[in-house]
């Protein structure tokens, strides 16, 4: 993430040339002037086909980016800092009424922006690296894990070797390993959660270094990028194969980068090193009939960010279309919502959901994460932090499916559940890069049928963090609240925001 952004700069030099942001206006882009015309169609433009709400509680710092945990909460780092807060739905389920409350805080240090990050198999939260610590441009390879039971975080020591994180790419892998890619190389690092010890993953094959990609996790296990430095070509990592290595997917045909303007950002022991930005690319996301759309940077010298879409069936890319309003999504968030359309944040703040053949303008957000609720609504960080609610619904084959009957749950008990599609059709966010949110894991909520009162069960210890796992059965273990309410209730398992069919049980 290299990006200007028309506001606060994240503190070094470096960053006043080209850093993160934390707000922006309604349409100024961070790459090229728009005419008065355009910036005149672009805030004028009101949607009527979805709908932003703004939260009744805001968070007290505001938001740079927000995780799912699987208990139901929200949790989320306030802006540029080492403080962390809790998001709870309130009695009925409601985020919008939502409450926050303040959780532990980073190891001291440790006070990073735009990092790798993921939720894990076991509910815990890891992050790891920082294009800043501390408001300075350092690429940081200090890290941190989440444990929201106890509501501590623990350094995480990064891998052996690696001075630098940074911004880098990273992914959950259907075992549960979190694997990140070296921000200036090509190398590549697997955590396994259960030791947090660190392994060396093959990366033969690969035409570039890491730096500025998206990594998308395709059905089967395998991902997806979109290179930068060698725009326009793709790749393909095997990563369940025995023998594990990156081959091309081929050009995207359009060109969805942007060039950098920086030449050398000095960074390492008194600015001693260089690091050469390859430009930037927007986020990817895997859509439920196996195609991933691909968005771009602006594309030339100051135009429009163009699109493409990749077929996991075919293996074929085809070009998708233009942003419209000379718009791009360069270092932006997108996340798949529940009708299998893809809200994309352009750098002007405008969203734009895509069918799978149009991109259509919508309303102007708030610029912040985008991060799919189990409501199937999508909670959209920054200033004011809002809910985002779409038209249109899921197809019922999307949805998990719950094997396990369960007649009765005791209160402080952990059950085991199975079924089908638990991790939902994709990771359902993306960014151009770093900030990943996935939500490629499963929920169990129950509403008591008396009351109506709603109830997140802790999910932990998934049988995989695969997508779109098709009829495999799947499973995952659940602890019944102590705090809930007895009685007869509907439980249903939710991925992506999408519920399964609700089973009915008697809480006691």
């Amino acid at each position: 993430m290299f990006m200007i952004r028309f506001s606060k700069s994240a503190g070094s030099s470096a960053a006043a040339a080209g850093g993160r942001f934390q707000e922006r206006s309604c349409i100024l882009s961070r790459k090229f002037p728009l005419t008065l015309t355009v910036l005149l169609l672009a805030c004028s433009f009101v949607s009527q086909a979805q709908t932003l709400t703004t939260l009744v509680h805001q968070p007290p710092n505001g938001i740079q980016i927000t995780f799912q945990l699987t208990d139901g909460t929200v949790t989320a780092q306030g802006n540029a800092s080492s403080d962390w807060y809790k998001l709870t739905p309130d009695i009925t389920g409601s985020y919008v009424k939502g409450t926050w409350t303040k959780l532990a805080s980073l190891p001291a240090g440790y006070v990073p922006s735009d990092f790798a990050s993921a939720v894990l198999a076991d509910g815990r939260l890891v992050i790891t690296g920082g294009e800043y610590n501390n408001n300075q441009f350092t690429l940081t390879n200090l890290g941190a894990i989440y444990d929201p039971v106890a509501n501590t975080w623990t350094n995480l020591p990064p891998p052996a070797g690696w001075s630098y994180i940074g911004d880098s790419p990273s992914v959950v892998l259907p075992n549960g390993h979190f694997v990140v890619g070296n921000k200036l190389t090509t190398d590549m690092r697997q955590l396994n959660p259960k030791t947090l010890t660190w392994s060396k993953l093959p990366s033969t094959g690969k035409s570039d270094f890491d730096a500025e990609e998206g990594w998308t996790l395709l059905p089967g296990g395998d991902i997806l990028t979109a290179d930068v430095k060698n725009a326009p070509n793709s790749e393909i990592y095997s990563a369940t194969a025995k023998v594990k290595a990156w081959t091309s997917a081929g050009s995207t045909i359009v060109d969805l980068h942007s060039p950098s303007p920086f030449g050398c950002i000095e960074y390492g022991p008194n600015g001693s090193l260089c690091y050469f930005p390859p430009g930037e690319i927007g986020p990817q996301i895997l859509r439920p009939d196996g195609t991933v759309y691909v968005t771009g940077s602006y594309s030339g010298a100051n135009g429009p960010g163009n699109t493409a879409v990749y077929d996991t069936h075919t293996g074929i890319w085809s070009v998708g279309p233009i942003f419209p309003n000379g718009d791009n999504a360069g270092d932006s968030f997108a996340a798949l919502l529940t009708n299998g359309n893809v809200l994309v944040e352009g750098v002007s703040n405008r969203s734009y959901e895509f069918d799978g053949t149009n991109l259509t303008a919508g309303p102007v957000l708030a610029y912040g994460s985008l991060m799919v609720l189990p409501t199937g609504e999508v909670l959209v960080g920054g200033s004011p932090t809002q809910v985002y609610t779409s038209t249109g619904t899921y197809q019922s084959s999307w949805a998990p499916t719950i094997a396990t009957h369960l007649t009765t749950v005791t209160r402080g008990l952990t059950y085991l559940i199975s079924g089908t599609q638990f991790n939902g059709l994709s990771q359902a966010a993306a960014f151009g890069d770093e900030l990943q949110t996935a939500t490629n894991y499963p929920l169990v909520r129950i509403t008591n049928n008396a009351t109506h009162h709603v109830f997140y069960a802790r999910t932990h210890n998934h049988s995989t963090m695969g997508v779109a796992t098709g009829s495999a059965k799947v499973s995952t273990h659940f602890d019944v609240p102590t705090t809930m309410e007895t009685g007869a209730s509907q439980l249903v398992v939710v991925a992506n925001g999408i519920p399964s069919a609700a089973m009915n049980v008697t809480v006691q």
